[in-house]
C-alpha cells in the first residue's frame, strides 16, 4: 500500500504593510517584485499581488531572503489582487 503524504502545507510568511504618512511603505512577505517604476509597482506577496500607484516611488530597499521591501514617494492606492495559479497562461494558451 503507497505512503500517504501527511505534511501540512506550509503556511505562507507573516505578511504585512507598515504606512508611514503616505511616503514610505514597508512591505514583509516579499516573494518577487514584478515591476517598479515612478508611478506604479507590482509585489508579489504569499497573499496575492500587491499593486502600488503614488508619484516619484522609487524602491529604498529590497530583502527577498529577508522577504522585505521598502518604498518611497507619493502613495496614493495599495490594492490586492488573487495570484494567478501556476501554468495559466500555458493552459490558455494550448486551449
Amino acid at each position: 500500500m503507497p505512503e500517504k503524504n501527511t505534511r501540512s502545507p506550509q503556511p505562507a510568511p507573516p505578511h504585512d504593510l507598515i504606512l508611514e504618512g503616505r511616503a514610505r511603505l514597508t512591505v514583509t512577505g516579499v516573494q518577487k517584485v514584478l515591476h517598479c517604476n515612478a508611478d506604479s509597482a507590482a509585489i508579489e506577496t504569499g497573499r496575492g499581488i500587491l499593486h502600488l500607484t503614488g508619484a516619484q516611488l522609487s524602491m529604498a530597499a529590497l530583502d527577498l531572503e529577508a522577504g522585505e521591501a521598502k518604498f518611497t514617494g507619493r502613495i496614493d492606492a495599495l490594492e490586492y489582487t488573487a495570484s494567478a495559479p501556476a501554468g495559466s497562461f500555458l493552459h490558455r494558451l494550448l486551449r
